[in-house]
């Protein structure tokens, strides 16, 4: 009898692993294999796209084998472009970066498992990867000319390990796998800075909602310089109790400024104490203190924001310093419980939604002109449609519009109250082009409000501009890379890539978005619907099954009670991809 035939193929071998993984692993190891897994899940549905098939696992190493060499290219640069958005939101200290090696060549075949030289010269292609990058051979470089949206540098003939004759190898440049949605944490090009909580000197643990409140609106009014970076509220206040080292808060927010300060009430009067430091050297560029009644809180606020200002940037026209001494109010009562509605809201939860718009109707009661307490209390609104909590739908409609015209009307120069009212209109109202107006005039106001930019990207998705979304969401998570409320972003993301047609960087960052926020309403939904229409029957299943648990008056008969679609193709994907998930009619 003759030898037993071996089976060949020629197949497109794909090589990954993770750069420096040692070092990560020596740091953390629980958390370290805990986020490899939680990678190699969101790249799962993007693989399975392609028509991939993973051989095999090694440590933090991955074979990949695609019957197609443009697939497999394509792939690798939809899973680098994944793995630098999410790197984005991370701390530089645990990002991931993969470096990925694609050869094209004569397979053996045993078993699941595949050998010979074309899986060899893969993997020492991944080897000379750069860290994010894809490294390919002369042979998938001849296959995919023309064929794929990137560019490749000719590398030259590389000696390769083990490999017996130099290769010519191309790579691809970074630039075009990680576009601008997906940055990193660099330094702005203009100064910027984090204001962190301020430490509560008064004997009450209660007064926290007090100082809070205090350092949001240094926040705002710093936000409002147009030529400061200002890092959002939420992600500074992930330092709050916490003993922190500001050049490590400096690179994990990438700012190149720190505020730090204390306040203290007693009575009628209150004390502020701040100090300026340099994120990267520690040095104090700045310190004082500002004494006064509670009747002058507002001045002893734009006292550090001028003196910040003064302290870090060339000299400030007079338009600025009066943009942002801006007073939401002059009644005193009114603020404060707009800063305990503030905090209220930020805990998002049914109840802590219901304080707060309890809040905001009392400091509206005691000032009928405060045009952020209107704008908030449509965002109650506006939160309580996204989460499922709404108990009479065309009632809290009704008052939402109420609300949100009010907060337009009386807050003009007012970016938080035309926001809020973007996002109601858009949203809760469905008027797109009004909320969207809203939405820009905001903007233009403070270019520094991570929320608007959030919103904007939500009214986007909605408008039918996906990848105009996928830049505003990008701007609102580099303001805001810290923010503990980042699934409301992840869900945007999601949305934005499933409109574009990106299916598993969709279903990625739903996935992201839940496992954040498990009952997120919209990412789910997102979840269920992308999976579906990537042939994901059972995610999606599994995906339609928590949604119809959140709420099981969800049908695609009221879609657009959900959903305020403008494009019908937008509309008839979305409402495809759901009937394939299982929504009923």
């Amino acid at each position: 009898m003759g030898e037993p035939q071996v089976e060949r193929r020629l197949a497109a071998i794909m090589a990954a692993d993770v750069m420096g993984f040692s070092r990560l692993m020596g740091a953390d190891e629980a958390g370290t294999a805990r986020a490899l897994r939680v990678h190699r899940e969101a790249m799962s549905p993007i693989i399975t796209e392609h028509g991939g098939r993973i051989v095999k696992t090694i440590g933090d190493g991955v074979l990949l084998e695609f019957p197609s060499v443009v697939a497999a290219v394509a792939c690798a640069a939809a899973i680098q472009r994944l793995m630098a958005e999410r790197n984005a939101v991370a701390p530089a200290d645990q990002r991931m970066l993969f470096r990925v090696g694609i050869n094209l060549g004569d397979v053996l075949i045993e078993g699941d498992d595949i050998l010979g030289d074309g899986v060899n010269v893969a993997a020492r292609l991944e080897e000379i990867s750069e860290a994010g990058g894809i490294c390919i051979s002369e042979d998938v470089h001849r296959q995919i000319d023309g064929k794929v949206d990137l560019s490749f540098a000719d590398m030259g003939l590389q000696h390769l390990k083990n490999i017996a004759r130099p290769l010519r190898t191309y790579r691809a440049y970074l630039d075009q796998i990680m576009p601008l949605r997906a940055p990193v944490l660099a330094l702005p090009d203009r100064p910027s800075i984090a204001v962190l909580p301020f430490g509560n000197m008064s004997s009450d643990p209660a007064q926290d909602y007090f100082g809070d409140g205090i350092v949001e609106e240094i926040i705002i009014g710093l936000s409002r310089i147009r030529w400061l970076f200002v890092i959002a509220r939420n992600s500074s206040f992930t330092y709050k109790g916490r003993a922190v080292d500001v050049k490590h808060v400096g690179r994990e927010l990438g700012v190149r400024y720190v505020l730090e300060g204390s306040v203290r009430r007693a009575a009628n009067r209150v004390r502020i104490s701040a100090e300026l430091v340099e994120a990267a050297t520690g040095m104090h560029i700045w310190a004082d203190r500002f004494e006064g009644g509670i009747e002058d809180i507002f001045e002893l606020q734009d006292h550090v924001t001028a003196n910040v200002v003064g302290a870090i940037g060339p000299k400030l026209e007079q338009a600025e310093i009066e943009r942002a001494k801006r007073k939401p109010t002059e009644n005193l009562d009114a603020y404060d419980y707009f800063l305990r509605g503030m905090a209220a809201l930020h805990r998002w939860s049914r109840e802590a939604n219901n304080e707060a718009l309890r809040l905001f109707y009392r400091a509206i009661e005691l000032d009928p002109e405060f045009a952020a307490a209107y704008g908030m209390a449509a965002r109650c609104y506006s939160q309580r449609k996204a989460s499922g909590w709404m108990v009479d739908r065309a009632q809290e409609t009704v008052e939402t519009e109420r609300l949100a015209r009010r907060a337009a009307a009386l807050g003009k120069d007012d970016a938080v109250a035309l926001s809020t009212a973007g996002i109601a209109f858009t949203y809760v109202l469905g008027a797109l082009d009004y909320g969207a107006d809203l939405l820009e005039r905001a903007l233009a106001l403070n270019p520094n409000w991570a929320s608007t930019w959030l919103f904007s990207g939500w009214a986007r998705i909605w408008l039918g501009e996906p990848e105009v979304a996928l830049d505003h969401l990008a701007r609102a998570i580099r303001l805001n890379p810290q923010d503990p409320q980042i699934f409301n972003a992840q869900a945007a993301m999601a949305a934005a890539h499933f409109f574009a047609g990106q299916y598993g960087e969709a279903s990625s960052w739903a996935r992201a978005a839940i496992r954040e926020q498990p009952v997120h309403f919209i990412a789910t939904c997102v979840a269920a619907a992308s999976h579906a229409l990537a042939g994901q029957a059972e995610e999606a299943a599994e995906a339609m099954t928590r949604l119809r648990q959140l709420d099981p008056d969800f049908r695609l008969s009221n879609l657009d009670d959900f959903f305020p679609i403008r494009r019908p193709d937008d509309a008839a994907r979305w409402a495809d991809g759901l009937r394939n998930a299982g929504l009923p009619p």
